[in-house]
Protein backbone atom coordinates (compact mmCIF):
# COMPACT_ATOMS: atom_id res chain seq x y z
CA UNK A 1 0.00 0.00 0.00
CA UNK A 2 1.31 3.34 -0.73
CA UNK A 3 0.63 5.55 2.24
CA UNK A 4 1.81 8.97 0.48
CA UNK A 5 -1.30 8.45 -1.43
CA UNK A 6 -3.42 7.98 1.41
CA UNK A 7 -5.25 10.23 3.94
CA UNK A 8 -2.63 10.05 6.86
CA UNK A 9 -3.49 12.32 9.83
CA UNK A 10 -0.57 13.18 12.01
CA UNK A 11 0.05 13.31 15.37
CA UNK A 12 2.34 15.35 16.46
CA UNK A 13 3.48 15.32 19.70
CA UNK A 14 6.17 13.98 21.07
CA UNK A 15 8.23 15.96 23.28
CA UNK A 16 11.68 17.40 22.58
CA UNK A 17 14.49 15.73 22.91
CA UNK A 18 16.85 16.27 26.22
CA UNK A 19 19.52 18.60 24.20
CA UNK A 20 21.95 20.98 26.15
CA UNK A 21 25.29 21.87 25.19
CA UNK A 22 28.24 21.04 27.74
CA UNK A 23 29.33 24.75 27.69
CA UNK A 24 25.04 25.39 28.66
CA UNK A 25 25.21 22.74 31.60
CA UNK A 26 28.74 24.15 33.12
CA UNK A 27 27.14 27.87 32.55
CA UNK A 28 24.09 26.75 35.28
CA UNK A 29 26.18 26.04 38.21
CA UNK A 30 23.88 29.12 40.19
CA UNK A 31 20.71 27.46 38.86
CA UNK A 32 21.95 23.85 40.24
CA UNK A 33 22.22 25.26 43.75
CA UNK A 34 19.01 26.90 43.82
CA UNK A 35 17.26 23.44 42.14
CA UNK A 36 19.49 21.31 45.10
CA UNK A 37 17.83 24.14 47.34
CA UNK A 38 14.44 22.52 47.01
CA UNK A 39 15.61 18.82 48.48
CA UNK A 40 18.15 19.93 51.04
CA UNK A 41 16.37 20.13 53.87
CA UNK A 42 14.83 16.56 53.26
CA UNK A 43 18.20 14.99 54.23
CA UNK A 44 18.53 14.07 57.56
CA UNK A 45 21.45 15.93 57.75
CA UNK A 46 22.87 19.25 56.95
CA UNK A 47 26.17 16.76 55.64
CA UNK A 48 24.21 14.19 53.71
CA UNK A 49 22.54 17.72 51.91
CA UNK A 50 26.16 18.75 51.43
CA UNK A 51 27.14 15.70 49.52
CA UNK A 52 23.91 15.09 47.57
CA UNK A 53 24.36 18.39 46.03
CA UNK A 54 28.19 17.41 45.91
CA UNK A 55 26.96 14.29 44.15
CA UNK A 56 24.94 16.17 41.30
CA UNK A 57 27.35 17.83 40.29
CA UNK A 58 29.38 14.78 39.83
CA UNK A 59 26.82 13.17 37.85
CA UNK A 60 26.82 16.22 35.75
CA UNK A 61 30.67 16.28 35.47
CA UNK A 62 31.93 15.73 31.86
CA UNK A 63 33.85 12.85 32.87
CA UNK A 64 34.22 9.30 31.16
CA UNK A 65 33.10 7.47 34.08
CA UNK A 66 30.77 8.28 37.11
CA UNK A 67 31.93 6.08 39.77
CA UNK A 68 32.15 7.68 43.25
CA UNK A 69 36.08 7.50 42.97
CA UNK A 70 36.46 9.70 39.69
CA UNK A 71 33.87 11.89 40.55
CA UNK A 72 35.31 12.75 44.13
CA UNK A 73 38.75 13.31 42.25
CA UNK A 74 37.25 15.66 39.73
CA UNK A 75 35.26 17.58 41.92
CA UNK A 76 36.56 20.51 43.74
CA UNK A 77 36.21 19.32 47.75
CA UNK A 78 35.27 16.00 46.93
CA UNK A 79 35.95 13.42 49.17
CA UNK A 80 35.92 9.37 48.15
CA UNK A 81 34.96 8.27 51.35
CA UNK A 82 32.02 10.86 52.31
CA UNK A 83 30.53 10.14 49.26
CA UNK A 84 30.83 6.02 49.24
CA UNK A 85 28.85 6.71 52.96
CA UNK A 86 26.66 9.57 51.86
CA UNK A 87 25.31 7.22 48.83
CA UNK A 88 26.35 3.72 50.29
CA UNK A 89 25.09 3.95 54.20
CA UNK A 90 23.48 7.30 54.59
CA UNK A 91 19.94 7.02 56.47
CA UNK A 92 18.00 9.33 54.46
CA UNK A 93 15.25 8.30 52.53
CA UNK A 94 14.55 8.02 48.81
CA UNK A 95 10.75 8.74 48.60
CA UNK A 96 10.98 11.87 50.29
CA UNK A 97 12.81 13.16 48.06
CA UNK A 98 11.13 11.44 45.07
CA UNK A 99 7.46 12.72 46.31
CA UNK A 100 9.19 16.46 46.36
CA UNK A 101 10.99 15.41 42.59
CA UNK A 102 7.68 14.17 41.54
CA UNK A 103 6.14 17.79 42.26
CA UNK A 104 8.90 19.60 40.61
CA UNK A 105 8.07 17.37 37.37
CA UNK A 106 4.55 18.63 37.17
CA UNK A 107 5.97 22.14 37.50
CA UNK A 108 7.76 21.70 34.72
CA UNK A 109 6.28 19.11 32.65
CA UNK A 110 2.74 18.46 34.17
CA UNK A 111 -0.35 18.27 31.96
CA UNK A 112 -3.81 17.12 33.06
CA UNK A 113 -3.35 14.13 30.18
CA UNK A 114 -0.08 13.23 30.98
CA UNK A 115 1.04 9.85 30.52
CA UNK A 116 3.19 7.32 33.00
CA UNK A 117 5.08 4.61 31.25
CA UNK A 118 6.56 1.90 33.09
CA UNK A 119 9.66 -0.12 31.93
CA UNK A 120 12.23 -2.46 33.09
CA UNK A 121 15.88 -1.92 32.77
CA UNK A 122 19.41 -4.44 33.24
CA UNK A 123 22.46 -3.72 34.63
CA UNK A 124 25.10 -6.02 33.44
CA UNK A 125 27.18 -7.00 36.90
CA UNK A 126 29.94 -9.14 37.34
CA UNK A 127 29.97 -11.85 40.27
CA UNK A 128 26.91 -12.12 42.83
CA UNK A 129 27.78 -9.70 45.49
CA UNK A 130 25.71 -6.49 44.18
CA UNK A 131 21.95 -6.33 45.57
CA UNK A 132 19.47 -8.54 43.66
CA UNK A 133 22.29 -9.75 41.01
CA UNK A 134 21.24 -12.97 39.38
CA UNK A 135 21.16 -15.30 35.70
CA UNK A 136 17.85 -13.32 34.59
CA UNK A 137 17.12 -11.22 31.19
CA UNK A 138 18.53 -8.27 30.53
CA UNK A 139 17.15 -6.57 28.06
CA UNK A 140 20.21 -4.11 27.48
CA UNK A 141 21.98 -7.16 26.40
CA UNK A 142 19.18 -8.79 24.88
CA UNK A 143 19.76 -11.86 26.44
CA UNK A 144 20.15 -14.25 29.84
CA UNK A 145 23.13 -12.66 31.53
CA UNK A 146 24.42 -11.94 35.48
CA UNK A 147 22.80 -8.06 35.74
CA UNK A 148 20.51 -6.58 38.24
CA UNK A 149 17.20 -5.13 36.94
CA UNK A 150 15.41 -2.09 37.86
CA UNK A 151 11.47 -1.24 37.21
CA UNK A 152 11.25 2.63 36.30
CA UNK A 153 8.45 4.91 35.68
CA UNK A 154 8.90 8.01 33.57
CA UNK A 155 6.40 10.66 32.97
CA UNK A 156 5.89 12.30 29.15
CA UNK A 157 3.80 15.35 28.12
CA UNK A 158 4.10 17.59 25.15
CA UNK A 159 6.58 20.03 27.38
CA UNK A 160 9.10 16.74 27.75
CA UNK A 161 10.16 13.94 29.65
CA UNK A 162 11.87 12.76 32.41
CA UNK A 163 12.03 9.56 34.95
CA UNK A 164 10.15 10.00 38.23
CA UNK A 165 10.48 6.97 40.14
CA UNK A 166 12.62 3.70 40.60
CA UNK A 167 12.09 0.01 41.85
CA UNK A 168 15.31 -2.74 42.74
CA UNK A 169 13.73 -6.15 41.25
CA UNK A 170 14.97 -8.71 43.63
CA UNK A 171 14.87 -12.26 41.43
CA UNK A 172 13.01 -15.04 43.45
CA UNK A 173 16.34 -16.86 44.27
CA UNK A 174 17.61 -13.55 46.58
CA UNK A 175 14.51 -15.11 48.88
CA UNK A 176 15.93 -18.44 49.33
CA UNK A 177 18.54 -19.77 52.24
CA UNK A 178 21.04 -20.23 50.67
CA UNK A 179 20.97 -15.63 49.73
CA UNK A 180 20.12 -14.91 53.67
CA UNK A 181 23.99 -14.05 54.47
CA UNK A 182 24.22 -11.55 50.84
CA UNK A 183 20.60 -10.47 52.09
CA UNK A 184 22.31 -9.06 55.40
CA UNK A 185 25.48 -8.49 53.43
CA UNK A 186 23.49 -6.12 51.32
CA UNK A 187 21.28 -4.37 54.56
CA UNK A 188 18.22 -5.37 52.50
CA UNK A 189 15.11 -4.68 54.68
CA UNK A 190 13.87 -7.54 56.48
CA UNK A 191 10.38 -7.25 56.25
CA UNK A 192 10.97 -6.77 52.34
CA UNK A 193 8.43 -9.48 50.04
CA UNK A 194 9.39 -10.90 46.56
CA UNK A 195 7.30 -9.00 44.12
CA UNK A 196 6.82 -9.32 40.75
CA UNK A 197 8.11 -6.38 38.12
CA UNK A 198 4.47 -5.52 37.38
CA UNK A 199 3.63 -5.55 40.94
CA UNK A 200 6.74 -3.47 41.54
CA UNK A 201 5.28 -1.17 38.80
CA UNK A 202 2.04 -0.92 40.61
CA UNK A 203 3.39 0.48 44.04
CA UNK A 204 4.78 2.92 41.91
CA UNK A 205 1.65 3.89 40.28
CA UNK A 206 -0.16 3.97 43.62
CA UNK A 207 2.50 6.14 45.26
CA UNK A 208 2.23 8.71 42.58
CA UNK A 209 -1.40 8.58 42.73
CA UNK A 210 -1.74 8.72 46.49
CA UNK A 211 0.99 11.98 46.65
CA UNK A 212 -1.75 13.90 43.99
CA UNK A 213 1.56 15.80 43.14
CA UNK A 214 1.96 14.46 39.67
CA UNK A 215 -0.79 14.68 37.15
CA UNK A 216 -1.29 12.21 34.35
CA UNK A 217 -4.35 10.31 33.09
CA UNK A 218 -2.70 7.68 30.75
CA UNK A 219 -0.58 4.79 31.76
CA UNK A 220 1.67 2.87 29.34
CA UNK A 221 3.55 -0.22 28.99
CA UNK A 222 5.06 -2.94 26.85
CA UNK A 223 3.81 -7.02 26.70
CA UNK A 224 5.75 -7.60 30.34
CA UNK A 225 3.13 -5.37 31.95
CA UNK A 226 0.52 -5.61 29.52
CA UNK A 227 -0.06 -9.36 29.75
CA UNK A 228 -0.87 -9.16 33.41
CA UNK A 229 -4.47 -8.77 33.92
CA UNK A 230 -3.64 -7.83 38.05
CA UNK A 231 -1.36 -4.99 37.08
CA UNK A 232 -4.10 -3.87 34.39
CA UNK A 233 -6.78 -4.01 36.51
CA UNK A 234 -5.03 -2.46 39.30
CA UNK A 235 -4.79 1.02 36.89
CA UNK A 236 -7.89 1.04 36.01
CA UNK A 237 -8.87 0.73 40.04
CA UNK A 238 -6.66 4.08 40.33
CA UNK A 239 -8.84 5.53 38.23
CA UNK A 240 -6.32 5.84 35.08
CA UNK A 241 -6.62 4.84 31.47
CA UNK A 242 -4.13 2.25 30.44
CA UNK A 243 -2.96 1.84 26.46
CA UNK A 244 -0.96 -1.92 27.07
CA UNK A 245 0.81 -3.82 24.55
CA UNK A 246 -0.14 -7.52 24.61
CA UNK A 247 1.00 -10.71 23.41
CA UNK A 248 -0.59 -12.15 20.36
CA UNK A 249 -1.82 -14.98 22.20
CA UNK A 250 -3.95 -12.83 24.13
CA UNK A 251 -7.54 -13.61 24.03
CA UNK A 252 -10.94 -11.16 23.51
CA UNK A 253 -14.20 -11.50 22.70
CA UNK A 254 -16.01 -8.89 20.50
CA UNK A 255 -18.89 -9.25 21.94
CA UNK A 256 -19.85 -9.46 25.48
CA UNK A 257 -21.08 -13.32 25.91
CA UNK A 258 -23.70 -14.72 28.03
CA UNK A 259 -22.89 -16.25 31.06
CA UNK A 260 -24.92 -18.41 33.54
CA UNK A 261 -24.51 -20.04 36.85
CA UNK A 262 -25.43 -24.12 36.25
CA UNK A 263 -28.36 -24.81 37.89
CA UNK A 264 -27.94 -27.18 40.60
CA UNK A 265 -28.30 -30.64 40.10
CA UNK A 266 -29.54 -31.99 43.53
CA UNK A 267 -26.47 -33.07 44.73
CA UNK A 268 -23.25 -32.07 45.93
CA UNK A 269 -22.38 -28.53 46.63
CA UNK A 270 -24.81 -25.45 44.74
CA UNK A 271 -23.34 -23.56 42.19
CA UNK A 272 -22.31 -20.21 42.31
CA UNK A 273 -19.46 -19.72 39.90
CA UNK A 274 -20.26 -18.29 36.41
CA UNK A 275 -19.37 -19.72 33.51
CA UNK A 276 -20.25 -18.85 29.68
CA UNK A 277 -23.80 -20.01 28.63
CA UNK A 278 -24.12 -23.10 26.51
CA UNK A 279 -23.28 -22.18 22.80
CA UNK A 280 -21.19 -18.98 23.34
CA UNK A 281 -18.18 -18.43 21.62
CA UNK A 282 -15.09 -19.05 23.00
CA UNK A 283 -12.34 -15.62 23.25
CA UNK A 284 -10.25 -16.25 20.58
CA UNK A 285 -6.49 -14.58 19.87
CA UNK A 286 -6.23 -10.97 18.74
CA UNK A 287 -3.65 -12.29 15.66
CA UNK A 288 -6.55 -14.01 14.55
CA UNK A 289 -8.87 -10.89 14.59
CA UNK A 290 -6.55 -8.56 12.93
CA UNK A 291 -5.85 -11.32 10.05
CA UNK A 292 -9.84 -11.06 9.44
CA UNK A 293 -9.64 -7.06 9.10
CA UNK A 294 -10.49 -5.50 5.71
CA UNK A 295 -8.08 -3.11 4.18
CA UNK A 296 -10.63 -0.41 5.16
CA UNK A 297 -10.73 -1.30 8.88
CA UNK A 298 -6.55 0.06 8.83
CA UNK A 299 -6.07 3.83 8.25
CA UNK A 300 -2.48 5.63 8.30
CA UNK A 301 -1.23 8.15 11.03
CA UNK A 302 2.20 9.44 10.95
CA UNK A 303 3.53 9.81 14.13
CA UNK A 304 6.52 11.84 15.48
CA UNK A 305 8.37 9.54 18.01
CA UNK A 306 11.27 10.92 19.32
CA UNK A 307 14.38 10.56 17.47
CA UNK A 308 13.05 8.87 15.07
CA UNK A 309 11.26 11.57 13.64
CA UNK A 310 8.18 10.99 11.65
CA UNK A 311 7.43 7.52 10.92
CA UNK A 312 3.32 6.19 9.55
CA UNK A 313 1.42 3.52 11.11
CA UNK A 314 -1.27 1.99 10.09
CA UNK A 315 -3.92 1.37 12.70
CA UNK A 316 -7.51 -0.34 12.76
CA UNK A 317 -10.06 -0.10 16.59
CA UNK A 318 -12.42 -2.22 17.35
CA UNK A 319 -14.41 -2.55 20.86
CA UNK A 320 -14.40 -5.94 22.99
CA UNK A 321 -14.16 -7.16 26.20
CA UNK A 322 -11.16 -8.33 28.34
CA UNK A 323 -10.86 -11.81 29.79
CA UNK A 324 -10.31 -12.76 33.59
CA UNK A 325 -10.68 -16.11 35.04
CA UNK A 326 -12.04 -17.57 31.16
CA UNK A 327 -15.20 -15.21 31.82
CA UNK A 328 -15.41 -12.02 30.47
CA UNK A 329 -13.88 -9.07 32.09
CA UNK A 330 -13.92 -5.14 31.19
CA UNK A 331 -14.95 -3.52 27.94
CA UNK A 332 -11.67 -2.24 26.24
CA UNK A 333 -10.28 -1.00 22.78
CA UNK A 334 -8.23 -3.19 20.55
CA UNK A 335 -6.15 -1.40 19.36
CA UNK A 336 -3.84 -2.95 16.44
CA UNK A 337 -0.96 -1.02 14.96
CA UNK A 338 1.01 -1.99 12.30
CA UNK A 339 3.91 -1.04 9.99
CA UNK A 340 4.36 -0.22 6.17
CA UNK A 341 6.06 -1.94 4.08
CA UNK A 342 7.00 -5.63 3.21
CA UNK A 343 7.55 -6.80 6.33
CA UNK A 344 4.50 -5.56 8.43
CA UNK A 345 5.46 -5.60 12.14
CA UNK A 346 1.96 -5.69 14.29
CA UNK A 347 1.38 -4.74 17.63
CA UNK A 348 -1.55 -5.34 19.66
CA UNK A 349 -2.79 -2.97 22.34
CA UNK A 350 -5.82 -2.85 25.33
CA UNK A 351 -7.18 0.09 26.48
CA UNK A 352 -9.79 0.54 29.37
CA UNK A 353 -10.49 4.35 28.03
CA UNK A 354 -13.74 5.24 27.60
CA UNK A 355 -16.03 4.13 24.12
CA UNK A 356 -15.81 7.36 23.09
CA UNK A 357 -12.52 8.40 23.28
CA UNK A 358 -11.34 9.91 20.36
CA UNK A 359 -8.74 6.97 18.23
CA UNK A 360 -6.17 10.17 17.62
CA UNK A 361 -6.30 10.12 21.27
CA UNK A 362 -5.04 6.47 21.45
CA UNK A 363 -2.42 7.28 18.81
CA UNK A 364 -0.47 9.27 20.57
CA UNK A 365 -0.49 7.55 23.70
CA UNK A 366 0.46 4.67 21.34
CA UNK A 367 3.27 6.87 20.10
CA UNK A 368 4.94 7.31 23.68
CA UNK A 369 6.55 4.68 24.85
CA UNK A 370 10.05 5.63 23.95
CA UNK A 371 10.32 8.27 26.03
CA UNK A 372 10.91 5.61 29.05
CA UNK A 373 13.86 4.03 27.15
CA UNK A 374 15.60 7.23 25.98
CA UNK A 375 15.25 8.82 29.38
CA UNK A 376 17.03 5.57 31.16
CA UNK A 377 19.49 6.00 27.79
CA UNK A 378 20.41 9.50 28.35
CA UNK A 379 20.87 8.61 32.40
CA UNK A 380 23.35 5.85 31.23
CA UNK A 381 25.13 7.40 28.69
CA UNK A 382 25.35 11.06 30.66
CA UNK A 383 24.69 10.61 34.04
CA UNK A 384 26.38 7.44 35.38
CA UNK A 385 23.25 5.51 36.26
CA UNK A 386 25.05 2.49 35.16
CA UNK A 387 28.22 3.49 36.83
CA UNK A 388 27.69 2.81 40.49
CA UNK A 389 30.06 0.27 42.05
CA UNK A 390 28.13 0.19 45.62
CA UNK A 391 26.50 -3.09 46.18
CA UNK A 392 24.27 -2.24 49.08
CA UNK A 393 20.30 -2.25 48.97
CA UNK A 394 20.30 1.52 49.96
CA UNK A 395 23.20 2.43 47.48
CA UNK A 396 21.31 1.19 44.96
CA UNK A 397 18.08 2.98 45.59
CA UNK A 398 20.42 6.03 46.29
CA UNK A 399 22.36 6.28 43.21
CA UNK A 400 18.89 5.95 41.32
CA UNK A 401 17.61 8.58 43.14
CA UNK A 402 20.43 11.13 42.88
CA UNK A 403 20.08 10.15 38.91
CA UNK A 404 16.74 11.20 38.52
CA UNK A 405 17.07 14.42 40.49
CA UNK A 406 19.98 15.15 37.62
CA UNK A 407 17.91 14.40 35.02
CA UNK A 408 14.91 16.72 35.77
CA UNK A 409 17.78 19.18 36.28
CA UNK A 410 18.60 19.36 33.00
CA UNK A 411 14.76 19.08 31.63
CA UNK A 412 14.28 21.79 33.72
CA UNK A 413 16.82 24.28 32.48
CA UNK A 414 16.07 23.10 28.79
CA UNK A 415 12.14 24.22 29.36
CA UNK A 416 13.95 27.40 30.95
CA UNK A 417 16.62 28.29 28.23
CA UNK A 418 13.48 27.68 25.52
CA UNK A 419 11.70 30.40 27.69
CA UNK A 420 15.00 32.85 27.93
CA UNK A 421 14.67 32.97 31.84
CA UNK A 422 18.81 31.97 31.85
CA UNK A 423 20.02 34.01 29.13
Amino acid sequence: MDAGKLDIIEIDEAPPLLELETEEIEALADELVEYHSEFAGLYYRTEQAHWGYKYLQGLLLPIERKAIQPMALALEGGDIQAMQQFIGQGRWVDQNLLEKHRRLVDRTLGEEDGVYIVDGSGFPKKGGHSVGVARQWCGVLGKVENCQVGVFGAYVSRRGYTLVDHRLYLHAEWFDKAHQERWKKCGIPEETAFQTKPELALEMLQTAVQEEALRFRWVACDEAYGENPGFLDGVAGLSRWYLAEVPHTTRVWQMRPHTVVPEWSGRGPRPTKERLAPGEPEAECVAEIAARLNPADWRPYAIKEGSKGPMVAEFAFLRGVAVRDKLPGPDVWIVFRRSLGEERELKVYLSNAPADTPVGELVRVAGLRWPVETAIQEGKDGLGMDHYEVRSWLGWHHHMTECLLAHHFLVRCQQRLKRGRLR
